[in-house]
């Protein structure tokens, strides 16, 4: 944001007449949504209040409400922003802190936490991390990083040789040292990045490439050493996509699932909804020419029926691809969870498992899971006129799917579902269900959300079923469940419970929370979990006592002299390599707690 425009908008907040004009927009466009728990999956008012006005602005007219901003004007949006924020406006310059005075050579190893599930299987299992299952109780806060503004880290970190990557809900990529959190380089996406970054070489023996997408549906390459643009593209002209999870590197490509945000904005009764549909995207890793695109519907929406108001509604939509894709070189497949539908009809690919060709991106089968899930976020909302009239659970898969070789050479692909139920599929007898296991009830923020990790026998599954302690909270997105969260060891041979553990209390904090919604990772003899009560935990792999507990909620000091809080541990989870761990803490959007930084660990510190 320049200077000039940090000064309109402190003008503008200056201006009492102007702000009320914000207050009445806001009460008419916004706070049907936005107040008092209406929509379970808004964000609240607080949390957009916490906002710098021109990320709330950026938000209305390019980002996830860009819709909802296109009837509104420039000035309105600012109005808006004026009334609402009760952050100072980002500066024009972030504090990146110290720059590392030199770069050694960047190489990707088998040890390095290159890719959202480290590797092809998508398992989230570092083999060798660095330090061993025994000292992990002495694992202690090497430094910290804060962000820009708050609610701002939920991306998953990634660890390669002596850097860490990661990025920022502003849309900014770093590259830190190790050692002390020296920045590297930053580069400024398009829109926020909160998938994981993929650092590859994109073909055999040529320098490493950094690949992330962002908000706005892009996907860009940068040099891993330098941050410079290698190339970029953009993958989806449809106004809601975005790139959500993470690109996945194989063999000189680059495979990149697109989502969207269509299912918030088609709650709103003068949208047509809904049009978007899911898809995989096959570029070339040098070029990021496109080899192949997949959509998980075969055909586009067309307009079906009229809402009670007489606004034009369109089908079949939705079945985003959220998450990574999972590679099998074995049979040259890729497979991808997708979620539900946004209108009527249900696509039969939406809740489903779906195999693709490596080569052709041509379905080779698809299971479908939960059948006429059609839902947007006006069910449950003050206003339901768009909520379709069979309406559905929403029960996406909203996580990767895990490929696991059990040691008698039996193949499981793994995944679960926001029912709060694990399913295993058989890879080698197209996608036949093998078993499914109920291990919570599930919801618009419950069920198993946003990934789960295996070491080959047991796959580790956190559990969301979000409940608060405060009463108030629950109006935030909150769901009351008799089960809360916890993590599940589920035996990937037959889906039986080998063990669960239930998070530790949390005090008396407001968004105390047993919810577990970010991915696990495990090592040799443990697994790390994040929870919502910011709590950052490891716990035994053979039954689940907790090892490790790291409290995050709280200030930190921070290598770039930044005021930075940690809080809800969320959409990303921990990245562990070379010795340290890193996890971001702060993205507390459905109620938690909103925060800023990045945190590293390792043994004493050390």
């Amino acid at each position: 944001m320049s200077r000039v425009a940090c000064a309109f908008v402190l003008a503008l907040l200056a201006f009492p007449a102007y702000a009320q004009d914000g207050a009445a927009l806001y009460a008419q466009n916004c706070a049907a949504c936005h107040e008092g728990g209406a929509v379970a999956r808004a964000p609240a008012r607080d949390v957009i209040s916490a906002l710098a006005p021109d990320r709330i602005v950026s938000a209305l007219e390019t980002g996830t409400m860009r819709v909802q901003g296109e009837a509104l004007t420039p000035e309105q949006r600012r109005a808006i922003a004026a009334y609402l924020s009760t952050a100072r406006p980002a500066t024009a310059a972030p504090a990146v802190g110290p720059r590392c005075e030199s770069a050694s050579a960047l190489r990707v190893s088998t040890s390095d936490w290159a890719a959202w599930g480290v590797a092809l299987a998508n398992d989230r299992y570092q083999r060798a991390p660095g330090f061993t299952a025994a000292q992990i109780p002495g694992l202690k806060l090497k430094w910290a990083y804060g962000f820009e503004g708050e609610n701002a880290a939920a991306a998953n970190p990634t660890i390669v040789g002596d850097r860490v990557f990661v990025g920022s809900a502003s849309g900014r990529v770093y590259s830190f040292g190790v050692k002390d959190g020296c920045l590297h380089w930053t580069y400024k996406a398009d829109g926020g990045v909160r998938a994981a970054i993929v650092v590859a070489e994109p073909a055999r023996g040529a320098a490493p490439a950094a690949y992330f997408g962002d908000l706005r549906a892009t996907i860009y390459s940068v040099d891993a050493a330098t941050g410079e643009l290698r190339w970029k593209k953009k993958l989806e002209e449809h106004r809601s996509a975005r790139i959500s999870g993470s690109p996945v590197f194989y063999s000189g490509r680059l495979y990149v699932p697109i989502s969207s945000g269509e299912e918030a904005i088609g709650a709103g009764p003068n949208y047509e909804c809904c049009t978007f549909r899911g898809s995989i995207v096959a570029l070339d890793a040098s070029t990021g020419d496109q080899v192949w695109r997949t959509y998980t519907i075969t055909d586009a929406a067309t307009p079906r029926s009229k809402n009670a108001r007489g606004t034009q509604l369109w089908g079949p939509s939705g079945a985003a691809v959220w998450s990574a894709p999972t590679i099998d070189p074995r049979t040259k497949s890729l497979y991808v969870g997708t979620g539900d539908s946004y209108s009527e009809p249900a696509a039969p690919m939406t809740d489903a498992i779906v195999a693709l060709d490596l080569d052709t991106g041509a379905i080779t089968w698809a299971t479908q899971v939960t059948a006429g899930d059609a839902y947007n976020m006006a069910c449950h909302s003050a206003d339901e006129t768009n909520c379709p009239e069979k309406q559905g659970p929403d029960h996406d898969f909203g996580q990767s799917p895990i490929l696991v070789t059990l040691p008698n050479g039996r193949r499981v692909l793994v995944a679960g579902q926001k029912s709060g139920v694990v399913h295993g599929f058989d890879p080698d007898d197209r996608g036949k269900k093998l078993w499914s296991t109920t291990v919570g009830r599930g919801g618009e923020l419950g069920g198993i959300e946003w990934g789960s990790a295996s070491d080959g026998q047991i796959m580790y599954v956190p559990l969301s079923d979000i409940t608060f302690k405060d009463e108030k909270q629950r109006g935030r997105g909150g769901l009351k469940s008799e089960v809360g969260g916890g993590l599940f060891a589920i035996r990937v041979a037959d889906g039986k419970q080998a063990w669960m553990a239930r998070p530790n209390g949390c005090g008396d904090r407001p968004s105390c929370s047993p919810a577990l919604s970010a991915p696990s990772a495990v090592t040799p003899g443990a697994v790390f979990s994040g929870s919502i009560d910011g709590h950052f935990r490891a716990y035994a792999a053979k039954d689940g006592h907790v090892l490790w507990d790291f409290d995050t909620a709280r200030e930190f000091d921070t290598v770039n002299g930044l005021k930075a809080r940690g809080g809800s541990i969320d959409v990303g989870g921990a990245a562990i390599a070379n010795g340290i761990v890193a996890t971001t803490s702060g993205y507390g959007t459905w109620g938690g707690m909103r925060g800023n930084v990045l945190l590293v660990f390792s043994v004493d510190g050390k």
